[in-house]
C-alpha cells in the first residue's frame, strides 16, 4: 500500500528518511515530498542575543529550522570560536526546552542538553516550562519561524512567564511542490493514506492533493503527526484518521497500519 508523506527529507548525509524506512519495514511504499523551503532572517540579532546569556533565563525551540539558523551562524569560525570556548558552557547552566526527537538531537548536537522532548507538541510544551519557571524571573529566548503559532507564547503569558520571540525563518511553498504531486498523483495513483506533518502543509497541499485526488479523494485516510497539523486539517475540513501519539516514525507507522 502507496503513502504519501508531505514533508522535508532528513539530512542528505544521514541516511535514509526514518520515516520512510519504518514505513517500509511494516509493508508500505512511502514516498517522501518536499512542501516547504526556509529563508533564514535576522541571523546577526540571533548571534548577538545568543552572545549573551546572563541576559535569559533560558532557550525554547519548537522547530529543527531554528536549530539550523544557529548552525548557519556558527560556521563563521569567529563566532564558533566564542560559542565553543564559552557561550555553550553558560547556556547550559540554563534550561533548554524542546518539542520532539528531532529538535533535541540538533540542540545536542551544538552541545547543549535539551529537556521536556516528551512533550512532543506545543501546548505540552508550555505546560512543562510553566511547571518549571518561576512568574517575572528573566526571560527565555525563543528564536522561531514567521509563521509560529500563538499557543505556546500564551500559555507562558497568561502564567507570568516571560518569553522573547526572534523570527529566525520564513516559509515558503518548496518551488517543485506541484509539479512533485502532480507527478506523483499521474504515475503512482491515488496513495492509500496522505500525512502532513505542519500546518504549512496543510495550507500549501491540501488544495492541490483535493483537485488531483476527484471524487476518489474519500478512499484516502489523512494521518497527521501531531493534533496541531489534525487540527489545521479538520479545520479545512478533512477527517483526520490517524494522529501519531508523538511525532516519531514508529508511532506514525504504527498509527496508519491500524488505520489501513
Amino acid at each position: 500500500m502507496k503513502v504519501l508523506l508531505l514533508k522535508d527529507p532528513k539530512d542528505k548525509d544521514s541516511g535514509p528518511d526514518p520515516y520512510v524506512k519504518e514505513l517500509g519495514l511494516r509493508g508500505f511504499e512511502a514516498t517522501l515530498i518536499p512542501v516547504l523551503s526556509f529563508e533564514f532572517v535576522s541571523l546577526e540579532s540571533l548571534f548577538e542575543k545568543l552572545s549573551h546569556p546572563e541576559r535569559y533565563g533560558g532557550l525554547v525551540f519548537t522547530s529543527p529550522r531554528a536549530l539550523e539558523a544557529i548552525k548557519i551562524c556558527l560556521k563563521e569560525n569567529s563566532k564558533n570560536e566564542g560559542w565553543s570556548n564559552s557561550l555553550k558552557q553558560r547556556w547550559n547552566t540554563k534550561p533548554v526546552y524542546v518539542v520532539g526527537k528531532a529538535t533535541a538531537s540538533l540542540v545536542e548536537e551544538i552541545g547543549l542538553t535539551p529537556q521536556g522532548e516528551k512533550s512532543g507538541n506545543a501546548e505540552k510544551l508550555a505546560e512543562y516550562i510553566c511547571s518549571r519557571e518561576k512568574p517575572n524571573s528573566s526571560a527565555l529566548l525563543f528564536p522561531c519561524g514567521a509563521l509560529k503559532r500563538e499557543v505556546l507564547p500564551t500559555a507562558l503569558r497568561e502564567k507570568g512567564v516571560a518569553l522573547e520571540s526572534l523570527t529566525v525563518y520564513q516559509t515558503t511553498p518548496h518551488a517543485d511542490l506541484q509539479e512533485a504531486l502532480s507527478s506523483y498523483f499521474s504515475q503512482q495513483g491515488i496513495p492509500a493514506s496522505v500525512v502532513f506533518f505542519s500546518p504549512s502543509g496543510v495550507k500549501f497541499c491540501l488544495q492541490h492533493i483535493q483537485k488531483l485526488s476527484g471524487d476518489v479523494i474519500n478512499q484516502i485516510k489523512f494521518a497527521a503527526i501531531g493534533p496541531t497539523t489534525a487540527d489545521a486539517l479538520e479545520a479545512a475540513g478533512v477527517p483526520v484518521s490517524c494522529t501519531a501519539e508523538t511525532p516519531t516514525p514508529q508511532d506514525l507507522a504504527a498509527g496508519i497500519r491500524k488505520t489501513l
